[in-house]
């Protein structure tokens, strides 16, 4: 594909939280007729183990050394059996292994025990978010029978994305099981289970790691008496090659508003002193999800928005901060400043959307692609300002947010509790580019500190099909977009000699449904949001979800 000009807006954005436009409808949009279908980029593709080379076009600067790691879905049936959910395909990672200005891609599929049960028997054999795996028909009766009785086994398709701990590499999902992965050959290697070290069911994809490799995530505990949220921390070291997780310890347990019915979440929030665990009200009904297979369902069936909820950001056990019922799947950045915590997320006003990105949505074309696009709600960002300093001489009825600059109000309504309305981190141009999603900092520089830019995926579409860079200082964004290319989330690579905090370029893999095999990496120059340069690979990728860049010393 032949280099294009491209749309790059730099306009000023009215920081108020009241002004919308006219023609927004309830969900906070823009209504958009006439979408183009997407449902090449939610298909089944060959992997390509072995590196090939890529055409480059323009310039990839030569300081750029490393690999761009993505992962997501990559096979969506076995034999006659297909999954019903996005979530549910199989893992396929993705290489663009950058050097001397040129660039090769491969890819594997991770040889975890769910593809190879699956790939052995052409039929889908282990249970997914969204799709149960039926009784073996070779089975006699009885035992297809009492296999209903079983509880869904959590799956190791490890699809969302790479993760680091102890300074290895290893990909992740939303269950117990991660695999530790070559990032040169994208070879998996062993599999790691969460529960064999620590008292978790779960963890992460999204942990938090400090400058010296300690990392911190957050999991679900299961017993008699209910469900806790448990922050983990693994340390940086590791006494020998073969450690994964040794050394992890549950830091502290927090209790659900209700243990049967706990929150969901895909990520949480970290400054210099605080994790900040947000309890949303997309809940999970236990018992729904333990009796899934016997109902023929799948665990996205125990999985649903309750709007009268508040949403409560826990970050000491004296004080919770409430604010009205959102959905957040990412946040953007938490620092401390002035006895106040700043908590910037990408939020939505509901939270059904897990469960509309059902295959059959994502491959639909015309007025049916339209109605599912136009009855979602977008994620837009925002900044939530915590008081720190919370006592209980703390005066109610008086806008604890003090900061001059900020509109965020924070009022103390009982002893332990803290309500919270948020500020726009954006004004009436992110509603014509559909949100926000996908956010990501200058993270090795600026995480858990005071910063100026993130960058994201604008969302005219049920996938991201711009890349967008806001600048808090005036609240400026600047857009890249070509209609029918599709780019995924935007990574970060900071420049070696990096005096300012946007010194670097991003990085994102750009899909198209329209023609076959042109998939290529796009380099942007961070700064100025000037295209520089993109490696065109022959191969056709599905849209993915996660990745992170891995240097080569």
């Amino acid at each position: 594909m032949p280099p294009v000009k491209l749309e790059v807006s730099d306009a000023t954005i009215t920081p108020s939280s009241d002004a919308k436009p006219k023609q927004l409808n309830k969900c906070n949009q823009l209504e958009l007729k006439g979408l183009e279908s997407i449902a090449p980029l939610v298909r089944s593709v060959e992997e390509t183990p072995e590196p090939i080379a890529t055409e480059v076009c323009g310039t990839i600067p030569t300081w750029i050394r490393g690999s761009l790691l993505r992962n997501g879905p990559g096979k969506f049936e076995f034999g006659n059996q297909h999954y019903n959910h996005w979530f549910d395909g199989m893992a396929m990672l993705h290489q663009f292994k950058i050097e001397d200005g040129k660039v090769t891609y491969r890819s594997r599929f991770l040889q975890s025990d769910a593809y190879k049960k699956n790939s052995e028997r052409d039929r889908i054999m282990v249970s997914e978010f969204g799709t149960v795996a039926m009784p073996d028909p070779c089975k006699n009766f009885f035992l297809r029978f009492l296999s209903r009785f079983e509880m869904i086994e959590a799956t190791d398709n490890a699809s969302v994305s790479f993760v680091k701990y102890k300074g290895d590499c290893f990909v992740s999902t939303e269950t117990n099981y991660m695999y530790r992965v070559d990032p040169e050959s994208l070879e998996t290697q062993n599999k790691v289970d969460w529960t064999k070290f620590i008292a978790v069911n779960m963890a992460t994809a999204h942990p938090h790691t400090e400058p010296d490799g300690t990392t911190y995530n957050m999991g679900n505990s299961y017993g008699r008496k209910g469900a806790l949220y448990n922050i983990i921390k693994v340390p940086p070291m590791k006494n020998n090659p073969e450690e994964t997780l040794e050394g992890a310890k549950v830091l502290c347990s927090i209790v659900p508003a209700d243990k049967a019915r706990p929150s969901y979440y895909h990520s949480f929030a970290m400054s210099e002193n605080y994790v900040v665990f947000i309890e949303q009200p997309i809940k999970m009904d236990l018992l729904k999800i333990v009796t899934a297979k016997l109902r023929g369902k799948g665990i996205s069936e125990g999985v649903y928005w309750d709007p009268k909820q508040d949403t409560v950001f826990h970050l000491t056990s004296s004080v919770k901060f409430h604010t009205k019922a959102l959905s957040v799947f990412h946040q953007i950045n938490a620092f401390e400043e002035d006895g106040f915590l700043m908590l910037d997320m990408c939020c939505s006003d509901n939270g059904e959307a897990i469960n509309n990105y059902l295959i059959q949505n994502l491959r639909k074309s015309g007025e049916a692609l339209d109605q599912v696009y136009n009855t979602m709600y977008r994620a837009f960002p925002r900044r939530f300002v915590l008081p720190l300093n919370v006592t209980n001489n703390t005066p109610t009825g008086v806008n604890l947010n003090t900061r001059p600059a900020s509109s965020a109000t924070s009022f103390k309504t009982a002893i332990d509790k803290v309500v919270c309305q948020f500020e726009d981190l954006h004004g009436e141009d992110l509603y014509e580019y559909g949100g926000l999603e996908f956010p990501q900092i200058n993270y090795s520089k600026f995480n858990t500190r005071p910063y100026r830019y993130f960058y994201g995926c604008g969302f005219r579409h049920l996938v991201g099909d711009s890349l967008l860079k806001i600048d808090l200082e005036g609240k400026k964004v600047k857009v890249w977009y070509q209609k029918g290319l599709f780019p995924s989330e935007p990574v970060f690579v900071p420049s070696p000699e990096a005096v300012e905090e946007d010194d670097g370029v991003i990085l994102s893999v750009v899909v198209t449904p329209t023609e076959d095999k042109s998939t290529f990496l796009l380099v942007l120059d961070a700064k100025t949001w000037e295209e520089l340069g993109r490696a065109e690979v022959p191969v056709n990728i599905p849209y993915g979800f996660h990745g992170t860049f891995n240097t080569t010393a």
